[in-house]
């Protein structure tokens, strides 16, 4: 009589940050497992705001995360940190036009953007909507443009249309990937984390580089 095979089920994502002493790999098994919690999505869209005005991390790490551990929901999420993203994008521009002194400014000055100002009014100048579309889909820092729109007086209508767009366009994307080939891709990813959060962190460092070489 052959011995019962007992199939080991896979360790949860919890079970494989406690087992790792790796602490990259810790903090993405951890980001995995609280990706699936019903305070998930809430957070996501906190930090889209944030981000859009004043926060340095980007959503993306987060939004991807969420889309693995939920793959069907992939576009009730990417709508979520949209619309937070482009109301969070709406405060930036009220801070740079209404409050540039005591709040907006300061901002820009944490990010070294203030010598670039008068590149973002040329490229406004020069490209209009098509500026702040691109603004709003590349790594270059929104925040900056967010306030700098305001600051400049920017067309507001033509600003939030710009924004729907781009992050619409960049969300969408980046969670639709997922949705459809997270699991085919996740092993690939795992296996090269370190090289994957490597290659986010120097997108993140480029595109405050692009934005002093604007003009």
């Amino acid at each position: 009589m052959r011995p019962e095979i007992v199939e080991t089920p896979p360790l949860t994502a919890m079970e494989r940050a406690r087992a790792t002493r790796n602490p990259v790999r810790k903090l993405y098994f951890w980001t995995l497992h609280w990706a699936a919690t019903p305070h998930a999505v809430p957070a996501l869209a906190v930090l889209s705001f944030a981000e859009s005005s004043f926060f340095p991390v980007p959503p993306d790490v987060l939004l991807i995360a969420i889309c693995f551990s939920t793959p069907r929901r992939w576009a009730r999420i990417a709508l979520w940190c949209t619309v937070a993203s482009i109301l969070g994008g709406m405060l930036g521009y009220y801070l740079g036009w209404a409050l540039w002194d005591s709040v907006g400014k300061p901002i820009v000055d944490f990010y070294d953007g203030q010598e670039v100002m008068d590149k973002v009014q040329r490229w406004y100048t020069e490209l209009g909507f098509l500026g702040v579309l691109v603004a709003a889909i590349t790594p270059i820092p929104y925040k900056v443009f967010t306030i700098a729109s305001g600051w400049f007086h920017f067309d507001f209508a033509q600003f939030v249309g710009a924004s729907v767009i781009g992050r619409a366009f960049r969300f969408f994307l980046v969670a639709g990937l997922i949705g459809r080939y997270g699991e085919r891709i996740r092993p690939f990813l795992e296996t090269k984390l370190e090289w994957a959060l490597v290659a986010l962190a120097l997108a993140a460092i480029g595109g405050f580089a692009a934005i002093k070489l604007l003009g």
